[in-house]
Parts: C-alpha cells; structure tokens; sequence
C-alpha cells in the first residue's frame, strides 16, 4: 500500500465491515459444524472419557429422554464447531479492526489469529486434562460420603463440559486482550506490576471457587496457569508498549468521519 493510501478508515466506513465480517464469521462456524456432526459420536465420547476412565465399570452419563441424544450431539458439534472455526473467527475480528490501525499494524493479522486460536484451545486442553479429573474424583466422592450412586444425564454433563471448556478458553485469551489494551495506552506493563498483589490474591480467590476440592493441591493447580498467563500479560504489554506508533508522516491517521 503506498504512502497515499497509508490511512485509518474513516468511522462510518469502519462500521460498515462490521456485517461482512460476521457473515464469514458464522459462515465458517456453519462449515464447522456441518464437519464436527458427521463425527458428533466420537465427540460425545471424547468428552465423556474424563468422566467414563473414573468409573470404567458404570456407564459414563445416561438419557432420560428420547430426542436428548441427538440434540447432545447437535450442542457437542457446536461447542466444537467454535474451537475449529476460531482462527477464522479471530481472523474476522481482527479484520474488522484493522481499519482502525496502521499498515505495520494490519499485518499482524494472522499472528493474532494463531496466537488467539491457541491460547483459546490451550485453555480448553488444560480443562479437559487437570480441571476434569479433578473435579469429577471430588464430585463421585460426594455420593460416596452420603452412600448414594450418582447417576448423570448426558444433556447435564456434557453442558457442564462444554461450557467449562469454552469458559477456561476464553480465560486463556488474557494475553492477547493485553496486547490490545496496552496498544490503545488502557495499562502499561507498569500498572500490571504495580496491581500483582492484587492480581494474585484475585487469581487464587477464581481457584478456590472453581476447583471442587478443598484441598490445596487443586487450587494451586488452577491458579498456577493464570499466574503464568498474568505474568505473561506483563511481558506482552511491555512489547506492545515498546512497539512504536506509526512515527513517519506517511502514517498519519485520516480524521475520523
């Protein structure tokens, strides 16, 4: 793009990409949808294992009604629709922004799609292989205490799952919002260091309330990675804080309409 070319787009124009973006968005999600459906069994049981390897002798979940099977697929296909479509979608929303931003800016596209798609499934992975076993041995062990056998249905279990892996991929995504906030001046790695005494008693207040048990060991597992990712953050806003604005004359922005 050359130096005549090398503006913001003005506000109303920005706004009108707001539809074609979305439209691709749920285009793609629609596409991977169709695709997780036709492997919808393989799913169901995939998100059952944490559950079924705790009680191999037991089904791992039961259906109470008639249609709760095909409509658990339909939602399980959806759930992972969106994990497999999220580089398309993160791609979308960055493009939606990128109006907004200068050339040097623009062609962070895809690093930005990559780095949200895997911090967005590195979440979702940490659920299924810590969060689940844990949480499923202290809920079995529930039923022991009151000698009762726990009998779960499909739609319960696999709607806890689904949005627990979707609530932890989210939570993972708090390095790439850094990046965004510090690019706009909202914090500086200054202010994250100055707030981690308080980030950190936060931090460990979300373990104790997501982790099931009440021992300490599962909470310093939940709070171990949102550590790493506050620490992280710092060193991400940090960069985006050193990352110069568009300097040259040739970046100057257009004024907004």
């Amino acid at each position: 793009m050359g130096p005549a070319t090398d503006v913001r787009m003005p506000l109303t124009a920005h706004r009108e990409e707001l539809p074609r973006r979305v439209v691709r968005a749920l285009l793609a999600i629609g596409i991977a949808f169709a695709l997780c459906y036709w492997f919808a069994d393989a799913l169901v049981i995939f998100l059952l294992h944490p559950l079924s390897a705790l009680r191999p002798d037991q089904p791992a979940a039961y259906g109470v009604g008639l249609t709760e099977a095909f409509f658990t697929k339909l939602k399980v296909s959806f759930i992972a629709a969106l994990f497999i479509s999220s580089p398309v979608v993160f791609f979308q929303i960055w493009r939606f922004v990128a109006p907004g931003l200068y050339d040097n800016e623009k062609r962070m596209a895809l690093p930005f799609a990559a780095a949200a798609s895997f911090f967005f499934a590195l979440g979702a992975a940490f659920c299924y292989r810590v969060v689940f076993p844990t949480a499923f041995r202290f809920f079995l062990a529930e039923y022991v205490t009151v000698n009762a056998q726990p009998i779960p249905t499909m739609n319960e279990y696999l709607t806890f799952t689904s949005r627990m892996l979707l609530a932890f991929g989210i939570t993972f995504e708090l390095p790439v919002v850094t990046f965004f906030v510090a690019r706009l001046g909202v914090v500086t790695h200054r202010t994250m260091l100055g707030m981690g005494r308080y980030a950190i008693v936060a931090i460990f207040i979300v373990a104790a309330v997501l982790t099931p048990g009440p021992d300490v060991a599962s909470q310093l597992l939940m709070a171990a990675p949102l550590l790493i990712l506050y620490g992280l953050s710092i060193g991400v806003a940090w960069a985006a804080g050193r990352a110069p604005a568009a300097t040259p004359a040739t970046d100057t922005p257009a004024p907004r309409g």
